[in-house]
């Protein structure tokens, strides 16, 4: 029996207000948030396995467009259905084999080609939560388009191909989070301080839970808010230091 990994309820969820559009890129549907100015600079967020419609993924898009980039949050579900709250753990393991995070290149592509070429953008880094953090792993790489990435709290799964990445990320975990052992964190620093040459920065937040750096401000508690909003704040560094 598989313990609930995400220890926040998502039903009593706070209603949110989006600031952005919903477009159509070739075959994908995305939720797109532009500044009040224009720029050439662009982030692709990577939603968790509740999906590109869920609204604290919504609320991390406005967050960084406020902050100065086109930001994206693409359904890389591709219109199948996400996993919900309502949904049974025994049916986790399967429902994952469809919704594969290291099958993610092809829709990075697409989305990367769309913010070059409708939106002019010439750097772009990536951020995700969870199964988007596993893909954010993934495609830091294969994916050299990619600037910089935030990878929070995606699994750790060690082979000797995961630690060449190409370009700078940051990885994000929570100490109090039992899909991810301390252990794993540090199997992937030292395997990174081996085998990578580009910069990177691992991080633990004391006490923080699976999913808590996309709590909206009033689904927070308030013992948790410091290290969600330093984590944050962490993420918006990174990529403002690359991107």
């Amino acid at each position: 029996q598989m313990a609930d990994p995400f220890l926040y309820n998502t039903g009593e969820r706070s209603h949110y207000g989006c600031r952005g559009d919903e477009v159509q890129i070739e075959y994908l549907k995305a939720y797109v948030c532009r500044p009040s100015f224009s720029t050439d600079k662009a982030v692709i967020v990577v939603h968790d396995v509740f999906g590109w419609q869920f609204p604290d993924i919504r609320y991390i898009v406005d967050l960084m467009a406020g902050h100065g980039y086109i930001t994206i949050c693409p359904d890389f579900f591709k219109g199948t259905k996400p996993w919900t709250s309502a949904d049974h753990w025994v049916d986790f393991p399967d429902w994952m084999k469809n919704h594969d995070p290291m099958k993610v290149d092809k829709e990075a592509d697409v989305v990367l080609k769309y913010l070059k070429e409708q939106c002019g953008a010439k750097k772009i880094g990536i951020v995700g939560f969870s199964w988007g953090g596993m893909a954010v792993h993934h495609l830091m790489l294969k994916n050299p388009q990619l600037t910089a990435g935030v990878s929070l709290y995606g699994i750790v799964r060690d082979s000797e191909e995961r630690y060449n990445l190409l370009n700078p990320t940051f990885f994000i975990f929570g100490e109090k989070d039992h899909t991810i052992s301390l252990d794993q964190v540090f199997l992937l620093e030292d395997k990174l301080k081996e085998y990578c040459k580009v910069p990177y920065k691992i991080k633990v937040y004391p006490g923080q839970v699976h999913g808590f750096a996309q709590l909206k401000p009033e689904d927070m508690k308030p013992e948790d808010k410091p290290y969600i909003e330093e984590a944050r704040r962490d993420m918006i560094d990174w990529i403002k230091m690359f991107v």
